[in-house]
């Protein structure tokens, strides 16, 4: 029987003040599964290097791997999601697989480390795209007030960044909480984290899904029970099935770059497939956003050197003080990205607005060539730390904050506007083909991320400290150059895809 609380869609949608009620639900449960995702990616590269003898340079490309991986399979479980699960059975089946593979490597972290990651790649791909699809169905197509509803989102997912980020690998490499954990037990404790948060997460989602209406519901209801089961239940075999196989591509690398060399030509030729029945208008849109895409791997190839190699010259060449106050260097590179996000976020929104108003905002190309300007900028202070260091090859972590102060308003300028821009550039056939692609540009720029850090690690063996400060400082150094060129090559093209944007801000 139908309670008399349950609302319908269009009730939901016609919802007074600011923010619908389950905008909250879904906020919590993305900021909890955000707390297991930044938590786990803090730890991974620390726990090789220090509890499975790798050297750096394996390391990093393992790094790269990984995410890379997490990356692609957001597309596939993207794709299982609108054509046979279904949103919500989708994201609850993802939770069970990360909350498998957390325990997993809470267990035995050393021997059981690539099951464990398994486990959590195949889940985050089933999770992670599903529950904003699923904020944006909270509005009308033209509400405007979904932009705040998102940026309000975007907020729980940095909220989870930030406090996961810092705990898991705070407590793993025992900076925090030292007396309560014993020593041997560090690393469980903090891949059991990483459990008991997503098991949060899916239990708030579970708890709350009622008020959702139809949101999320199977996209099958049109077929007879049996097959609808069947079609969900293949669904299931195939994703536990396909584990095995990522653990292999995962723990060599090699194999993952036979994957990279062929997914994204493919995407690109199979875009270029679909161009042809499209119209010129349509066709300059979809080359305005291949523009977006590919300088967004650029971008994120940097951003995310902060799994990588950020996280091993925090934790040999970072000092421990912010202002007097004593923090895990490494639980710092991981977080305050986050934290920065969460105080800077709305303002950087005013700021836009504030110049739309006198007619001077720039356009979202020139958006983008900002972004990688503060980009650069931040890898240069990364580089300028070497001027603090002592003769250990210590060097100030204050300095190196603020070199993330100063990339969050890169990340500001880019990540949320990005997305945006492929829902707008894309006609309505090719939408899922276009997100799809640019979840790919993320998961070439953890590629390539890998593949930068494991070059500066590789730069940096039988070192001293000091030496090995000294050549992390100098990859930055390059790596901010690099940004620099890009973001002058973006701003100087920008009049040229602003034509092909036809009508779109």
């Amino acid at each position: 029987m139908e309670s008399t609380s349950m609302q319908t869609i269009e009730e939901i949608q016609n919802f007074k003040g600011k923010y619908p009620k389950q905008l909250w639900y879904l906020f919590f449960s993305e900021m909890w599964e955000r707390f297991c995702f930044y938590g786990m990616r803090g730890m991974l590269v620390i726990f090789m290097v220090n509890h499975l003898a790798m050297d750096e340079e394996v390391a990093n490309l393992q790094y790269g791997a990984t995410q890379a991986w997490v990356y692609a399979f957001t597309f596939i479980g993207g794709l299982f999601a609108d054509k046979i699960l279904g949103l919500r059975k989708s994201l609850f089946w993802g939770g069970i697989l990360m909350i498998i593979g957390s325990v997993i490597l809470a267990v035995d972290p050393k021997s059981l480390f690539f099951v464990g990651i398994g486990f959590t790649i195949v889940g985050t791909g089933f999770f992670k795209p599903n529950i904003s699809s699923m904020v944006g169905q909270l509005y009308k197509d033209n509400d405007p007030r979904r932009d705040a509803g998102f940026s309000f989102f975007y907020m729980g997912v940095n909220l989870g960044a930030l406090i996961g980020g810092y705990i898991c690998i705070a407590v793993a490499e025992g900076s925090l909480w030292q007396s309560i954990v014993p020593e041997h037990l560090r690393w469980n404790v903090g891949f059991g984290f990483a459990a008991l948060v997503m098991i949060i997460s899916l239990l708030t989602f579970t708890q709350t899904q009622k008020s959702l209406a139809s949101i999320g519901l199977t996209p099958l209801a049109h077929l007879e029970v049996s097959r609808k089961k069947l079609l969900e239940n293949l669904t299931y075999l195939g994703s536990i099935l396909v584990i095995p196989i990522v653990i292999i591509m995962v723990g060599n690398t090699v194999y993952t770059d036979y994957f990279m060399y062929a997914i994204g030509p493919i995407s690109i030729l199979y875009l270029f497939y679909e161009m042809r029945n499209f119209s010129i208008v349509e066709n300059k849109k979809l080359f305005a956003a291949l523009v977006f895409i590919l300088f967004s791997i650029v971008f994120w190839a940097f951003f995310e050197q902060s799994g990588g190699s950020l996280s091993l010259f925090a934790a040999n060449n970072l000092n421990n003080q912010i202002g007097g106050v004593t923090l895990s260097p490494n639980g710092v590179n991981n977080s305050a990205n986050s934290l920065f996000v969460i105080g800077f976020a709305a303002l950087v929104g005013l700021v836009w607005l504030w110049m739309a108003k006198r007619k001077i905002e720039p356009n979202t190309i020139i958006k983008f060539g900002l972004a990688f300007l503060f980009l650069a900028g931040g890898f240069w202070i990364f580089y300028y730390t070497k001027f603090f260091a002592d003769a250990s090859g210590r060097t100030s972590l204050s300095v190196f904050t603020f070199g993330w102060f100063i990339i969050t308003f890169g990340e500001l300028c880019l990540s949320p506007i990005g997305m945006s821009a492929m829902t707008k550039l894309s006609p309505q056939k090719t939408q899922a083909v276009i997100m799809g692609m640019w979840f790919l540009a993320s998961a070439y720029g953890q590629y390539f991320a890998g593949i930068l850090g494991a070059n500066i690690a590789k730069a940096s063996k039988h070192a001293t400290n000091l030496e090995k400060l000294n050549t992390y400082a100098d990859g930055y150094y390059q790596l901010a150059i690099y940004a620099l060129i890009a973001g002058i090559v973006l701003i100087t093209i920008s009049p040229l895809v602003k034509k092909l944007m036809q009508d779109v801000k």
